[in-house]
């Protein structure tokens, strides 16, 4: 596979704007299941965000790099979407945690 260099970019930009689109859409898939299975979450992507913003200059904080990956202020999308997590996940969770 050949693709241009600026051609490369646009696509993993427009791709990552559906992965985000995606991630808003479907708020019912809780982070805690997101880090179970994939071992990150939008938390994640917020801090990589704002780590690669500084790598091209840009100062990005963590809660302005959440609003953006979330769509909204963080504590209105944990008020709206976020469920507390059950005995299961959080041992699932911690399980993992400990393998990494």
């Amino acid at each position: 596979m050949s693709i241009r260099d600026n051609s490369k970019v646009d696509i993993e930009a427009a791709t990552f704007q559906r992965i985000l689109s995606h991630l808003r859409d479907n708020p019912n898939v809780q982070n805690i299941d997101l880090m179970n299975l994939a071992n990150f979450c939008r938390n994640c992507i917020s801090k990589w965000y704002s780590e690669e913003a500084k790598k091209f200059g840009q100062e990005i904080d963590y809660d302005s790099a959440r609003e953006f990956i979330y769509g909204m202020p963080y504590d209105e999308y944990k008020k709206k979407y976020q469920k507390p997590a059950t005995e299961e996940q959080l041992k699932k969770f911690n399980e993992n945690k400990n393998k990494n």
